[in-house]
């Protein structure tokens, strides 16, 4: 046997067992890698998703005191709306103590992200408005024609939707129907006004 083919075979085995070991160390590698980019990724989703969860309480924390804060701003309201027109100087001056009242509990509710729905002309959205009712109006048919209660936005979500009646149009008034015409009379009947008058003469 030739020594120097037995050392021959045995460099060529070396170098297969190292090309192999090479190529599974390169499997190895991959996968190593595409896991670490994995765990990267769902670290970053795990950080975008505990950002926004803490912006959302951030935002919404205050919404159940909001939501009773606004029946005290209906409250105000309908006391505005109910004061007579020309009152005298005390009531006067409640009344305008009552309208400062209610100017700055909205701009308090603007400041903190509360934001007041609901005005005539608006077209009806029903994830903002609950409609109560359908009335002829002269604003655009399937618009809000009449807002009963205001309605309240928080960030991106509706607290409380605004009561609304939704416009069915200008109501359409029915032709009158002409009168009919008379029909022209019947020879018979001209022959009796015919000897009516000449018995007459």
């Amino acid at each position: 046997m030739d020594p120097t083919t037995d050392t021959d075979r045995d460099t060529m085995e070396a170098q297969d067992a190292g090309r192999e070991g090479e190529s599974e160390l390169a499997q190895e590698l991959n996968q190593t890698q595409e896991h670490l980019l994995r765990a990267l990724a769902e670290v970053e989703n795990v950080r975008k998703r505990g950002e926004r969860a803490v912006q959302e309480a951030r935002i919404y924390a205050i919404e159940r005191f909001a939501r009773d804060l606004m029946a005290v701003s209906d409250n105000l309201q309908r006391a505005v709306q109910s004061a007579p027109e020309a009152p005298e100087e005390p009531v006067r001056s409640l009344i305008e103590g009552v309208q400062l009242t209610e100017k700055s509990l909205a701009e308090i509710f603007v400041r903190h992200g509360l934001r007041a729905i609901g005005a005539r002309g608006d077209r009806f959205d029903p994830n903002l408005h609950q409609a109560v009712a359908q009335i002829p109006s002269e604003s655009p048919a399937g618009s809000v024609a009449e807002v009963f209660q205001a309605g309240y936005v928080l960030g991106d979500r509706t607290v409380r939707a605004a009561m609304v009646a939704v416009s069915l149009g200008m109501a359409q008034t029915e032709p009158k129907p002409e009168p009919a015409a008379a029909e022209p009379p019947l020879p018979s009947e001209l022959e009796a006004r015919t000897e009516r008058i000449d018995i007459t003469s």
